[in-house]
């Protein structure tokens, strides 16, 4: 076929015209008047980036695979994406960076709160089923709040430890902390519920909470009883569960290898509660769950306590709904750069994890509202966002070409149609009420 020849264009042509369904989304969902709204850094002077044009680079930089912030220098050569969200430039990393530190701890209470409880208001959905759970982000420098502490891939090396809130019903983020790496799970957990229920998800009846072991205290279990929650919480295994649960001998098998218990136990700073003990065989689930107890070979063991009146094997299989916040944390690390978007001062990068947090949400409601799938970003960046584009004008009217193949268009065009569909409140119907 001879060797290929090389020529060079004007065009500007963008790998990302597909984002532009993004776009008509995010205009439809009335997030850039919210944020109009809020308490954000203004610029100086008129020829200053406005909030909105920096937080619409920042989200872009996300969904196109951004996980640093010179990652988002990327977007500042794409005219055909600037068009598409009628931009005028895309910020440099310096600016991201001063927009950021801008923050303070006043700042971010004024604007996050608000701008989740906007969002969740959008949201028409029953009671809510809420997953509390806390990650680990492992630091490389000198960013204030980087602390030793519990850091199970990297032992000894410094992170953040934020907490996080998780309506599993919608998949989304109801709310997230930046704390310093050698907090422990339940270090300013009251301010953190009062801000989540109190504030964020005010508008909606709480059906369920459910937490991790890292969470089990009896003035957590105190606080959700006072609020009158329904909750699932592991618990540690203390000295004195240990031998609570070496004793037990009441156990029913629910299928080979599975068997529940139930106990009444009362701590020594705590009221009599129901426990639920959960015991597996290994050599039946060889990758059990749970902690070996008196040197055991033959069970690993779970251990809840709940005021749920269900049998012992609902509640277990309720909490292992839970499991699902461990797979959003992993999506919002892997495809979001939730522990890659560090700033020196400590409110500055929380702030942009919080940030990080909307787009994901963003991102949540796109995929139910519109492709009706569950499909990660990296999945969608591939069939949908990736696609090369460039705009053409003719008698006044701009067009957005797409490169897209014949047996493509179609599915192309029934996106857009369904986008131009979409309108608040969004609808999600639970399992429960199905």
């Amino acid at each position: 076929m001879g060797e290929l020849q090389i020529r060079y264009s004007d065009k500007s042509v963008s790998p990302w015209g597909g984002m532009y369904l993004l776009k008509e989304f995010m205009d439809r969902s009335g997030i850039f008047s919210k944020l109009e709204e809020l308490d954000l850094p203004r610029p100086g002077s008129n020829a200053g980036y406005s909030p909105i044009e920096i937080l619409q680079g920042f989200w872009l930089g996300l969904f196109v695979g951004a996980s640093r912030y010179v990652h988002l220098e990327w977007l500042r050569g794409d005219e055909t994406l600037k068009e598409i969200f009628n931009l005028r430039r895309f910020p440099s990393q310096s600016t991201y960076s001063r927009f950021f530190h801008k923050f303070g701890q006043g700042r971010n209470h004024r604007v996050f709160p608000s701008l989740q409880h906007w969002f969740f208001s959008q949201i028409d959905v029953g009671s809510l089923s809420v997953d509390l759970d806390s990650s680990v982000l492992t630091r490389y420098g000198e960013q204030e709040g980087a602390a030793v502490g519990y850091n199970p891939s990297k032992p000894g090396r410094p992170s953040h430890h934020p907490i996080m809130a998780f309506v599993s019903e919608t998949r989304m983020v109801a709310n997230a902390w930046m704390r310093p790496g050698n907090t422990a799970a339940l270090s300013g957990i009251e301010g953190f519920l009062q801000e989540t229920f109190d504030d964020v998800l005010k508008d909606h009846p709480i059906g369920l909470v459910r937490a991790d072991s890292g969470f089990y205290s009896q003035a957590f279990l105190e606080w959700l009883e006072a609020r009158d929650y329904s909750y699932i919480v592991a618990v540690r295994f203390y000295e004195n569960l240990k031998y609570l649960v070496g004793g037990l001998t009441q156990w029913s098998e629910v299928v080979p290898g599975l068997e529940v218990c139930n106990v009444e136990f009362q701590p020594l700073n705590g009221k009599k509660r129901k426990y639920v003990v959960v015991r597996k065989r290994l050599d039946t689930f060889p990758k059990a769950a749970g902690k070996r107890l008196f040197d055991d070979p033959t069970y690993r063991y779970s251990l809840f306590v709940s005021n749920l009146r269900l049998p012992a094997i609902e509640i277990f299989r309720l909490y292992n709904g839970r499991a699902d916040a461990e797979n959003r944390i992993k999506e919002l690390k892997y495809d979001f750069g939730a522990d890659n978007f560090c700033l020196k001062d400590f409110f500055a990068t929380e702030a942009s994890f919080r940030f990080s947090m909307v787009a994901y949400n963003l991102l949540a409601l796109f995929r139910h509202q519109v492709l009706q799938s569950g499909s990660r970003l990296s999945t969608l960046r591939a069939h949908c966002f990736a696609i090369g584009s460039w705009i053409t004008h003719h008698a006044n009217q701009r067009v957005l070409n797409l490169s897209v193949s014949k047996r493509k268009r179609s599915w192309m065009d029934g996106l857009f149609a369904q986008v131009r569909q979409t309108a608040p409140p969004y609808r999600f119907v639970s399992e429960k009420s199905k």
